[in-house]
């Protein structure tokens, strides 16, 4: 097994800074300037489309009402926190809306309270992520660190996703915080936004396991399976360079995996972190110019997402 997944020189050509392109991969300002436009009305449409695309799960299997509907409905529900996370880190990096008031109005109570997150502590600690991956202060190391791992320590590690220990380890925080003087305030709201949903969802379907079953149980489980994995293809068996490429894989985005996992272009997460100042949309236009550039070799690139996993799990 080899220790590391970080690319060779070799395959790291020198080649920046060019006319498009800063010396770390960052647009010179007049092409920065085009990538960075938010479109509002376009943004609102998709977050509306988030909803519309985890609630109408949930009724869709009430409607149907049979065991397999639940079934079914339960692990796309893990997707469906993917879709609320990730439009919840774009408001946390202040890119969802061109207003602040309404980027952080939406990014708290319509998508990271209904997925458990407090915004705005996740905002301060994400921005430690991204001022340097894997230093000292890296909110995230516990999650994607020393690997290349075994196949036995992964099933281990995902084991503990699919049966809620990982949730349960993730959830305790939040109660714990409702004991505390200066968190109690985010983690009540949090806590009274579920409580909302738990609500809602029986007044609508006179089932109140809709809830527990459909959007506390998901979380707790399948999205915990879905954050690792995604997680651990964008970092894992990298180490801490201010050259992005060592710090961030490549992998080539497929339809399958972009509508499970990684929606919203999560996965040109090289250009995220070449430079977070460019919305969603605009991350495939960036990962074009670094390809362009020369600066992505083709040898960077995963095929897939299989392929990486099992680079990470590889003895």
């Amino acid at each position: 097994m080899v220790a590391t997944l970080v690319p060779p020189s070799p395959v790291l050509p020198d080649v920046l800074p060019t006319e498009r392109l800063s010396a770390t991969g960052r647009p010179v300002p007049a092409v920065r300037e085009h990538l960075r436009r938010i479109p509002d009305a376009r943004n609102l449409l998709t977050v509306l489309g988030a909803w519309i695309q985890s609630f109408g799960v949930v009724a869709a299997a009430a409607w149907i009402d049979r065991w397999w509907s639940y079934a079914v409905a339960f692990f796309l529900m893990g997707r469906a926190f993917a879709l609320l996370n990730i439009l919840g880190h774009e408001a946390a990096h202040r890119l969802l809306f061109s207003r602040r008031k309404l980027n952080d109005l939406v990014g708290r109570w319509l998508l990271a309270y209904p997925a458990f997150t407090p915004l705005d502590l996740y905002r301060r600690v994400h921005m430690a992520h991204h001022r340097e991956e894997f230093g000292p202060d890296e909110p995230d190391l516990g999650l994607y660190s020393g690997y290349p791992i075994t196949r036995a320590s992964m099933r281990r590690k995902l084991v503990r996703d699919v049966f809620g220990v990982s949730g349960w380890k993730n959830l305790k925080p939040l109660l714990k915080a409702l004991g505390g003087s200066t968190s109690r305030p985010v983690a009540a709201r949090i806590v009274g936004v579920q409580l909302l949903l738990w609500a809602g969802s029986w007044l609508a379907s006179g089932r109140w396991w809709l809830y527990p079953l459909l959007w506390l149980g998901p979380w707790m489980t399948v999205w915990r399976v879905i954050n690792r994995l995604r997680a651990i293809a964008e970092h894992g068996g990298m180490q801490r360079s201010t050259d992005r490429r060592k710090t961030t894989h490549v992998v080539r985005q497929r339809p399958l995996a972009r509508f499970w996992m990684v929606p919203y272009n999560t996965g040109w997460h090289l250009a995220h972190h070449v430079d977070i100042g460019i919305p969603w949309r605009q991350l495939p236009a960036l990962h074009i110019e670094l390809v362009n550039a020369g600066w992505i070799s083709p040898e960077l690139e995963y095929p897939n997402y299989v392929a990486l996993w099992r680079a990470l799990a590889s003895g």
